[in-house]
């Protein structure tokens, strides 16, 4: 598509990035090939100089995932993307191709599980130091960058208490050091956040989330600017291979185009669940980032367009009321997957952020009765009919 108007989100949701065959396909075509072939040796070498323009070889670039990647970056603002095959391929890939033995990382502590052992147990394999803080206030990372820091990394709404970090405070002190921020948009959405205009340098997403929607596959992305994609990510990603899939790349296409109309629809019911959340007996504590009395709103008022479409809430009778209220539950379903059109609850403390010790589930604020909702497209009135439901039964 050529204009020389600036769309809004919606529209580049549904255009951006189309390359059509010479058949003119309506819908982005599915290149499922390996593979590319070549009229002439002297062609081949040639693009393999990077002398003349094509695809070598799907691990490295595919014209569907071309696509999605494009789309991406017309959403995101930014100027190059790699797509992965999981929301952590792109998190690990982000963080090791800029990283060396003797390098130092500075990320905040609520993170999801996978995400902390990748800062806690991987990097130290390899010889590269990292701190865990406190990252909702701006002077903890102040007092603990390094001269050595080359990476720091955060979540913003947290996993699972939607806790906020202030992300261009964080960028300031990741230019301090000429270090890199990577920040983890999927909780916020690329709709209702832009970390690269507050800042930060890179943005990852697990893409099976809300960008897929619909619980089908799995995917990722990386999008920063070129220079550093070329110089850090471009040759890490060709040779360790975490390239997404041809097929996936479509459906991540496909899910981009209804992406505003989802979201829009799953925050409207997140809000209104939370509200009757706040005011039930038996739950003590209602985090969400579209309500008033969220303790960072704002920090949310200056970072964020909107709410989220997850909810965390805690019962006061702990583990027992947290597991009789998900099996009560008859339409929302228990899962550790987010950002579905299927409501989805899981309990944090027994699965997402199992394998941290106690000490570090408390000092995250995930407590025994601690459930975290993600709010599908289902109506919102049977959602709190549900849980009024499952609430009663667990009283």
């Amino acid at each position: 598509m050529t204009t020389t108007r600036k769309l809004r989100p919606a529209t580049q949701l549904v255009h951006a990035g189309t390359l059509r065959s010479g058949f003119g396909e309506t819908s982005e075509a599915l290149f499922l090939t390996q593979g590319f072939v070549y009229d002439t040796a002297e062609a081949a070498e040639s693009r393999f100089k990077g002398e003349e323009p094509g695809f070598i070889y799907s691990r490295y670039a595919n014209p569907t995932t071309d696509m999605f990647e494009k789309r991406m970056c017309a959403l995101e603002g930014a100027e190059d993307a790699r797509a992965t095959a999981s929301g952590m391929a792109a998190v690990a890939a982000a963080i090791l191709c800029q990283v060396k033995a003797g390098d130092h990382v500075l990320a905040a502590r609520a993170l999801f599980g996978s995400c902390r052992y990748i800062i806690e147990t991987l990097l130290p394999k390899y010889g590269v130091d990292f701190t865990l803080i406190d990252g909702s206030k701006a002077e903890n990372w102040e007092k603990a960058i390094r001269p050595n820091t080359k990476a720091l990394f955060l979540e913003s709404p947290t996993n699972p208490t939607l806790e906020i970090v202030d992300i261009a405070a964080v960028a300031k002190v990741a230019n301090s050091v000429g270090a890199k921020l990577i920040v983890d948009n999927v909780f916020a959405t690329p709709l209702f956040q832009k970390p690269l205009e507050l800042g930060a340098h890179i943005v990852v997403y697990s893409a099976t989330k809300h960008i897929e929607g619909q619980g089908r596959c799995l995917g990722g992305v990386i999008l920063s600017d070129k220079k550093w994609i070329d110089e850090n990510l471009h040759e890490y990603f060709r040779h360790t291979g975490p390239g997404l899939s041809p097929f996936n790349s479509w459906i991540m296409l496909k899910g981009l185009e209804t992406l505003p109309v989802r979201v829009r629809q799953q925050t409207e019911s997140a809000a209104k669940i939370a509200g009757f959340l706040a005011d039930h007996p038996a739950v003590s504590k209602v985090i969400y980032p579209g309500r008033a009395d969220h303790p960072q709103a704002d920090i949310i008022a200056r970072q964020m367009t909107g709410g989220s479409t997850l909810v965390a809430f805690e019962l006061k009778d702990g583990k027992k009321a947290a597991f009789d209220c998900e099996n009560g539950l008859e339409v929302v379903r228990i899962s550790n997957n987010l950002g579905d059109s299927k409501s989805l609850i899981t309990h944090p403390a027994t699965t997402t952020h199992k394998n941290l010790t106690d000490e570090a589930r408390a000092e995250l604020g995930i407590s025994d009765g601690l459930l975290r909702l993600s709010v599908g497209l289902e109506d919102a009135d049977d959602l709190i009919e549900d849980f009024d439901a499952a609430l009663k039964a667990a009283k």
